[in-house]
């Protein structure tokens, strides 16, 4: 699997899913999570709703990730996953990498073969952009490691460079 990491636009990459760092409404937001639903179109709120009535009732848990497709996006599918809330005491970095795991679990379950990531986390949800790095990387690698041949690339796509420098440095160090 190659591991490629780069600065820009998550909504614009052309891979078979994308993941949103989404909150647990799945009803939109901010940050990646609003760009997506933006540029997704509006059909992605209705799969979001629909998910909500049907089999997420109460929303998706922190750490945990479900699909839907990609609508109006290069990416066929959104992978939805949820990460920690620092400021609301979800402190544990393994939930972080649960997100990373969890999310790549949907794109083999879709039998995606191109997978982009952004630093799920790191935004408004306050964790530190070298503590995501580290998360993400491990998380992808240890997951190749138990799953070898499943996926053919994992991107991060970054936006910005303190993010993009914290992930080269989360790399280089494994």
């Amino acid at each position: 699997m190659h591991l490629i990491l780069e600065q820009g636009d998550l909504t614009t990459v052309a891979v078979d899913a994308i993941v949103n760092a989404a909150n647990s409404s799945l009803l939109g937001g901010g940050g990646v999570d609003g760009a997506i639903h933006a540029a997704a179109g509006p059909r992605l709120l209705e799969a979001c709703r629909e998910l909500r009535r049907t089999t997420l009732p109460d929303g998706l848990p922190v750490g945990e990730a479900v699909a839907t497709p990609g609508f109006d996006l290069p990416a066929a599918w959104v992978i939805h996953t949820v990460g920690p809330n620092r400021h609301a005491g979800q402190t544990d970095p393994e939930l972080l990498v649960s997100c990373f795991g969890r999310s790549l679990d949907v794109a083999a379950d879709l039998r995606a073969r191109t997978v982009a990531f952004p630093a799920v986390g790191a935004g408004v949800y306050g964790w530190a952009a070298d503590d995501v790095a580290r998360a993400g990387v491990a998380a992808v690698r240890s997951w190749d490691d138990a799953n070898p041949g499943a996926l053919d690339e994992v991107r991060f796509v970054l936006f910005g460079p303190a993010v993009l420098a914290a992930f080269e440095d989360a790399l280089a160090s494994v």
